[in-house]
């Protein structure tokens, strides 16, 4: 019965693709929705089925769908390992999948494309559980692509806008170089093991060489730094907030974007060969979180504040996970799944409630008009800075304790001025938002209304698991959480040394004070003092600048890569008009002005010539048809007369030593 269960979890959403594919065009939207969101909540309520049983049994399990490719040494199973890692990936994907479909039926309401934007949903959800659940590296990397194709359709969902457009294919063709970088080391790790399923590779991981570990690691972290927006392929995500904002929340905030994360998890028997391999991460990790938190500080669109927060959250669990702690980077992967989502819902909530205003210089006091959306954005505010008791505190914190207490000082360092920039601009974000003098036009005021419950409802669910998601990891590397996922991690360098709960403690009550004193700040220059935030933008204008533009990076991959690219497509292109182009012209031309020679030359020429060859013939078979008169006695003559040459021939040849020519033969 579970084994059916395990089948049915990607088949229920994947039955609602095809419904709403093939057939939504013949059923209203209030029908697609529902089909849509059930599909969801089945998979939902199948997962949960499994993680019980996995609870129980505690044994990781494989379910072979398929027996799909199989010739030589190559063989490869459409098949499904459920273990404790998968069964947590399951319940944040199609649990947090399933809050996001109910609320964006309420979002999407009106929308003229409502079926096609759920089919692609429901297509997102069908490919991420594939890439959570496979057993080898060829489901997993087709997972992989699907969740990318579906966020190349989902953020250009409004094709017509140019903008979108380009964001879309953007995530695209950044996600390709990861991904180029993700296929070489599937070959690699075929090439070493003769198969590409988990359970046999990591099983004999050990028996690589030190540099082949390092070599397939580095090029398993190139794609999770592509799919996971890390440094220096980050740039396609803030983009990405051009789609609706249910996409945002679901794909690139609380699952997708965290396929890289759980990918190097799922790897660590080859990450944990590799120092060199696991330094990288934890740097990329500590770099990206505290660099996108700076540029976090001056965005003023509400929706790429949360991306770049987004990135930034990320990056401690790259640094997690590049310093052994497996457990911890999960534990904050769920926890972060909980309070984005919650953060990005209760942004669209108030786009919703403002006609579609992002800027968040233009709101201000709506803290009294849409209540239940301050009050939940204000619990993910809280989450994100780690402010105890919330999710964030126990699973943030817990990623920089071990970064402290296996001296890895200057990643600490990074990531706890991190922490402090994340409370300043998220606190920031909420009281520009919500608090302060009202900056809306007169005409956008009168109509800011609170948003239907059916987007009310998720979010209030979201801002209890935000709020106690976090105690399953109670006490710190002591918790329920820990022991449950520790057969999927254990071979993790923070999970075989552990940390003292006394010096966790304390190291928490530091980052605590850390996230009060971001929170003070933002409080102080956005509430006591608004006037005291320009003046201090006007007293470093160009540090300002620079971040206001995102220290011009995609300014410097343009000129870099973009620009070059066209310039080499251009000239290309002029190649192969002037030169191919002009040879195959050129041919065909003098083909065409030439004719009349070719004609000449075929008429005085050729046939002139095949009438001497054939006319030399006709004289050549007069004569010759006469030695052919059918008579016996000619013919007998004829070799009579041979027969006499030759012994003449003979004779001459026997008493001079010649054949009479003048050719002596010996």
């Amino acid at each position: 019965m579970t084994d059916l269960l395990i089948l049915a979890i990607p088949v229920f959403p994947l039955v609602a693709v095809l419904l709403n594919g093939l057939l939504g065009s013949r059923y209203s939207h209030d029908i697609a929705g529902r089909i849509a969101c059930s599909s969801v909540g089945l998979a939902f309520a199948a997962s949960l089925a499994v993680f019980a049983d996995q609870l129980q049994t505690g044994v990781a399990r494989e379910v072979v769908a398929y027996r799909w490719i199989f010739g030589g040494e190559l063989n490869i199973n459409l098949a499904f390992l459920i273990d404790q890692l998968s069964c947590i990936m399951l319940l944040v994907v199609t649990g947090v999948g399933f809050l996001i479909h109910l609320y964006s039926i309420g979002y999407m309401h009106g929308e003229e494309g409502f079926t096609r934007f759920f089919t692609y949903m429901n297509l997102f959800m069908v490919s991420m559980l594939l890439l959570v659940m496979g057993n080898n590296y060829v489901v997993l990397f087709i997972g992989w692509e699907g969740v990318g194709l579906c966020s190349y359709l989902l953020i250009g969902y409004y094709y017509d806008k140019v903008s979108a457009a380009k964001a879309a294919t953007k995530a695209f063709v950044v996600n390709r170089i990861g991904d180029a970088g993700f296929l070489l080391a599937i070959f690699l790790v075929f090439y070493n093991f003769g198969t590409l399923d988990y359970t046999q590779v990591f099983a004999h991981a050990s028996q690589l060489s030190p540099k082949m570990a390092t070599a397939i690691a580095l090029c398993l972290l190139v794609g999770a730094i592509g799919k996971s927006a890390q440094l220096p392929l980050y740039t396609w995500l803030p983009d990405a907030m051009e789609g609706p904002t249910p996409v945002s929340a679901l794909i690139h905030a609380a699952t997708m974007v965290t396929a890289g994360v759980y990918m190097i998890v799922r790897n660590h028997a080859i990450f944990d060969l590799s120092p060199v391999a696991m330094t990288t991460v934890a740097v990329v990790g500590g770099t990206t979180a505290l660099f996108a938190a700076t540029i976090g500080l001056v965005q003023t669109d509400i929706k790429r504040v949360l991306a770049y927060s987004t990135v930034s959250q990320l990056g401690y669990m790259f640094l997690g996970c590049g310093i052994g702690a497996y457990t911890a980077a999960i534990f904050h992967l769920m926890t972060h799944a909980f309070f984005k989502a919650l953060l990005f819902l209760s942004a669209g909530s108030v786009i919703h409630a403002l006609g579609g205003e992002q800027d968040i210089r233009k709101m201000g006091a709506l803290r009294k008009k849409i209540p239940w959306t301050h009050a939940v954005f204000l619990i993910g505010t809280l989450a994100i800075a780690g402010i105890f008791p919330l999710a964030g505190f126990w699973s943030k914190d817990e990623i920089m304790a071990h970064a402290f207490v296996h001296h890895h000082y200057v990643l600490y360092a990074m990531a706890a001025t991190g922490a402090l920039l994340t409370s300043f601009y998220m606190f920031r974000l909420t009281y520009l938002t919500f608090y302060g003098r009202s900056r809306m036009d007169h005409h956008t005021a009168e109509h800011v209304h609170e948003s239907p419950m059916i987007m009310i409802g998720p979010l209030v669910v979201l801002a209890g698991l935000s709020v106690v998601g976090g105690f399953p990891g109670v006490p710190p590397e002591n918790g329920w959480f820990h022991h449950f996922l520790h057969p999927s991690v254990a071979a993790g360098v923070a999970e075989e040394h552990g940390v003292s709960l006394g010096l966790v403690v304390s190291l928490m009550g530091v980052a605590t004070v850390i996230a009060l004193a971001g929170w003070g700040l933002a409080h102080y220059l956005y509430s006591i003092r608004p006037e005291a935030a320009n003046q201090w933008a006007g007293k470093a204008p160009a540090v300002y600048t620079t971040l206001l533009n995102k220290y011009y990076v995609d300014e410097l991959y343009d000129l870099l890569f973009v620009e070059p690219t066209k310039k080499l497509g251009q000239a290309w292109d002029w190649f192969d008009r002037t030169i191919i182009d002009g040879i195959v012209r050129g041919v065909g031309e003098f083909t065409e002005d030439s004719a009349w020679l070719i004609t000449w030359i075929e008429k005085h020429v050729i046939y002139a010539g095949l009438n001497v060859i054939g006319y030399s013939n006709h004289l050549a078979a007069r004569v010759w048809r006469k030695l052919q008169s059918g008579m016996v006695h000619h013919y007998a003559a004829i070799i009579v007369a041979g027969l006499f040459i030759l012994v003449h021939l003979v004779v001459v040849w026997w008493t001079t030593g010649s054949m009479g020519f003048g050719v002596a033969l010996k």
